[in-house]
């Protein structure tokens, strides 16, 4: 018996391929070490198809759906690079700019008073509201 984990944020999927192709589903929570799908730039929202027997993916992130399929680990990374490969291939054949998952800007809207204390710390830290909002989100991830 075999055993492929495919990981999605803190989700772990693991599938038992034996005779009955059972799915087993794992969580793993607070775990430091767990990654995402990702090629190019672009990261990959991983599902499994109980009806189709496989792992089914599309590009996270973008507003254009792109999707891709596997029924192991390999095929399904293999597809999701030749589906990031075509989408860039094609914008470039109809001179479109591909959409890039994250620019690296957010914007949050908080109460006044959080506002107010978190500017109060990252100063007294020296540390700009974005360097220390960066540390803060960094350590929670």
């Amino acid at each position: 018996m075999r055993v492929l984990g495919v990981k999605r944020g803190i989700n772990t999927w693991l599938k038992k391929i034996d005779n009955d192709s059972v799915l087993c589903y794992h969580l793993i929570m607070n775990n430091k070490h767990r990654k995402t799908m990702q090629y190019e730039g672009y990261a990959a929202r991983i599902e499994y198809s109980d009806e189709d027997k496989c792992f089914v993916g599309h590009i996270a992130g973008i507003r254009d759906i792109i999707g891709f399929h596997g029924d192991s680990v390999d095929t399904l990374f293999a597809a999701f690079k030749e589906a990031v490969d075509d989408y860039l291939e094609t914008c470039k054949h109809e001179d479109i700019s591909p959409q890039r998952p994250f620019s690296g800007k957010v914007m949050f809207r908080f109460s006044p008073e959080l506002h107010a204390e978190i500017a109060m710390k990252a100063e007294a830290q020296g540390k700009s509201l974005n360097q220390w909002a960066a540390e803060a989100l960094s350590f929670a991830v």
